[in-house]
């Protein structure tokens, strides 16, 4: 099942107007629309009971959320916008509360929270820690020290237990995210892996260095599960892996399409790179004892990652390219032009 597929797919794909989302745009986008209805009232109130430097602020962050969501949706670029929502958060809290005094300081909680959800946890805690240091001056001589050193010690344990919070989630879903796109046995990514790398590399409008796709099948692999059983088919899948391990480039992303065929993202490189690449693999194996008395061969179509096409025309190509290496005999590399 693709990731388009999936269920609740279709939501993701109407918020983002027609493409699927990551889900931290979402998130970011939900917290600025969530935030706008939460400022505004205040906002209207203050400007017409006449506190009008109160009133600036609230509108300004009701106008720098609104920009948020317009930028996330048009671009899908959120690491600068996040940065950028919890300082405008973050600085107007801290106007707020010298224009108006520690009447007002209960806003830093949930202030200070929104970040881990928008944000890195280490730099979610930098900008807090910041914010905490600015609020000690603006409150300093204006509140008892015993009143003052109890904020800091609640704003500093709220800061830690969310910081606490923050890291174990990641590490978890980065353990589960990576468990989920890893082939079990062969140890290189799955086929959803490699739908949403390139899928990635289809949405990134940054320049990037041009990239190809190498699709490989192994020749004639139906004749070792038969005559060797399906163990020793997987050992041969898994010294495949291993092979292309060592063969290809660090930059290289490593892909088990399905069955016997793996797919490679040649990261930087262009045709007449991913050609090279593709033959020298081809050559490796070939020379290659990945099971005994029985010599194995693969195949390799190559296309061009073309930002004017689509990934699934970029599969495409791939594996026209593969078919055509099969019908001229195996044990070759075929390149689209």
């Amino acid at each position: 099942m693709s990731s388009t597929d999936k269920p609740g797919a279709g939501r993701w794909r109407w918020l983002s107007g027609g493409r699927q989302r990551r889900q931290e745009e979402v998130i970011l986008m939900m917290l600025c629309a969530l935030s706008i209805p939460s400022i505004l009232p205040f906002g209207i109130y203050r400007l017409l009971q006449g506190s009008w430097a109160s009133a600036i602020v609230d509108m300004a962050l009701v106008l720098a959320m609104s920009s948020v969501i317009v930028h996330v949706w048009r671009t899908g670029r959120y690491q600068v916008a996040s940065v950028c929502v919890t300082i405008f958060y973050t600085g107007g809290m801290l106007f707020t509360v010298y224009l108006r005094g520690v009447g007002l300081v209960y806003w830093v909680y949930p202030t200070m929270i929104s970040a881990y959800f928008v944000l890195r946890p280490s730099v979610a805690l930098t900008i807090n820690s910041i914010g905490l240091g600015v609020l000690v001056a603006v409150l300093y001589g204006r509140v008892e020290m015993l009143n003052l050193a109890t904020i800091i010690v609640t704003v500093g344990l709220v800061n830690l237990f969310a910081y606490i919070f923050s890291y174990r989630t990641g590490v978890q879903n980065r353990r589960l995210h990576n468990a989920a796109e890893l082939d079990f046995l062969t140890g290189v990514g799955n086929r959803r892996a490699l739908e949403r790398h390139l899928a990635e590399y289809a949405q990134e409008r940054r320049p990037q260095l041009e990239s190809s796709l190498l699709l490989l099948d192994l020749d004639h692999f139906k004749q070792v599960n038969d005559q060797y059983g399906h163990a020793a088919g997987d050992k041969v899948l898994m010294r495949l892996a291993e092979l292309m391990r060592r063969h290809t480039r660090s930059s290289d992303r490593i892909f088990r399409y399905g069955g016997e065929e793996f797919a490679i993202i040649a990261s930087g490189a262009g045709l007449n790179a991913a050609a090279s690449l593709a033959e020298g693999l081809r050559g490796a194996v070939a020379t290659a004892t990945l099971q005994e008395d029985h010599p194995i061969t693969i195949s390799i179509g190559v296309s061009y990652m073309d930002k004017k096409q689509t990934p699934a025309e970029w599969l495409a190509q791939a594996d026209k390219m593969l078919y055509a290496a099969k019908q001229g005999g195996r044990n070759a590399v075929r390149v689209a032009s």
